[in-house]
């Protein structure tokens, strides 16, 4: 017999499991939301290209090296120490402004870099570097705020006023050949090292040179003076062509010694963990088949898992399949008769409205057990009814 519903039902179970599912929908939407928005606030790149010669955004120093261009500084972008070697070809016509950003050059690569020209823009150099070519300047840590320059350095003094949010030094020399500008006590965002051979400034405010606020204060004169001293700027930021011989280190190299150790420990404890805790099979049990199981069986199984989900409508609805399969042979129709065939048949013959005997078999939900029941036993009624009707007399 073939059953046709042309109404869609969904059982309490499932509303309650998309109900679940929702919170936990939300919550990945939310955070995927939240990581795009952090994407395109930040950037994904906004350290890579910080004050990059070729960055037009809003931490790069595009702006600056082009107007160097338009004042007549020739400007070589270079991302290697063999690449920098090449572009200074004479060291007494250039600058070279050096900012190892990554910390990509060992101790002896970044002396070597900071020597290759006669005059050297070092911003936020480490100690090696300093040791080497500026030993009279050493680190002091962090300086905020604005500062004047109070020193005779000519790209000083046109600055005036600058942004020292950065590195700042402290002179330990204190000799003719050493000058410190923009002070914060006795912490200096720009030291200046003039030894008759060599002029090293030694820059922490590295804000300053970025597009953002380089036309703040004199933030733009500092640094058109300073790098715009000769006729020749090689803007040098080591890169990862410098690092470990040009190739990036392994993971390998970067993990801590006892990480291995850790991992093959694990490891074995996972294997003795599930060797202890394993279950041990025994030997193949021969079993004849067909394994023949009670219907009533069958019948509680279901009947426990319709109620530990609280699936009444489930439950309902397999005892309306079995109502309307034994109505319909009771009222003597056919297999392929439809439900509304059936519904029609039995009100016919137990003289009921048509809309009663539909809401039972077909519409009716039970919001409660008490209710269940009593559509169970509506069910009941209704078949001893009609078989009361039909029964010979």
């Amino acid at each position: 017999m073939t059953l046709v519903s042309d109404q869609e039902t969904l059982t309490p179970t499932v509303r309650a499991t998309a109900k679940r599912a929702l919170f936990w929908v939300v919550a990945v939407v939310v955070a995927l939301v939240i990581v795009l928005v952090g994407v395109l606030v930040t950037g994904t790149a906004a350290n890579v290209d910080k004050l990059a010669a070729d960055n037009p955004g809003p931490t790069g120093a595009q702006a600056l090296v082009e107007v160097l261009r338009q004042q007549g500084v020739e400007v070589t972008v270079t991302n290697s120490l063999s690449a920098t070697r090449k572009a200074i070809e004479d060291p007494a016509t250039t600058t070279l402004f050096f900012w190892d950003r990554d910390v990509m050059l060992d101790d002896q690569q970044s002396a070597d870099a900071a020597r290759l020209a006669d005059t050297v823009v070092l911003l936020d150099p480490g100690f090696a570097t300093l040791e080497a070519v500026a030993p009279q300047v050493a680190q002091a840590g962090f300086t905020d705020g604005v500062a004047t320059a109070e020193c005779s350095v000519f790209a000083a003094t046109q600055a005036g006023v600058v942004e020292t949010e950065g590195a700042g030094f402290r002179i330990l020399d204190d000799d003719s050949a050493t000058t410190g500008c923009f002070p914060n006590d006795d912490v200096y965002s720009l030291v200046r090292v003039d030894d008759g051979r060599r002029v090293v400034s030694v820059l922490g405010t590295e804000t300053a040179l970025s597009n953002d606020i380089i036309d703040e204060r004199g933030n733009a004169a500092l640094a058109l003076n300073l790098l715009g001293e000769n006729e020749h700027l090689v803007w040098y930021i080591p890169t990862i062509a410098d690092a470990a011989g040009g190739t990036p280190p392994t993971i390998g190299e970067l993990s801590p010694a006892w990480v291995t150790p850790a991992i093959l420990t694990l490891l074995l404890g996972g294997l003795a963990a599930a060797f202890w805790r394993g279950r041990r099979f025994g030997p193949l049990i021969v079993e004849n088949l067909p394994v023949v199981v009670r219907s009533s069986e069958t019948m509680q199984g279901r009947a426990r898992l319709y109620q530990n989900n609280s699936a009444r409508l489930h439950a309902l609805d397999s005892l309306r399949i079995g109502t309307i399969s034994r109505l319909a042979t009771a009222c003597g129709l056919s297999r392929t008769a439809s439900v509304d065939d059936v519904v029609g048949s039995v009100a016919n013959v137990t003289s009921t409205d048509l809309s009663a005997i539909r809401h039972l078999l077909l519409d009716a939900e039970p919001r409660s057990d008490r209710e269940l029941v009593e559509l169970s036993d509506a069910l009941l009624e209704l078949e001893r009814t009609v078989a009361r009707v039909l029964r010979p007399r």
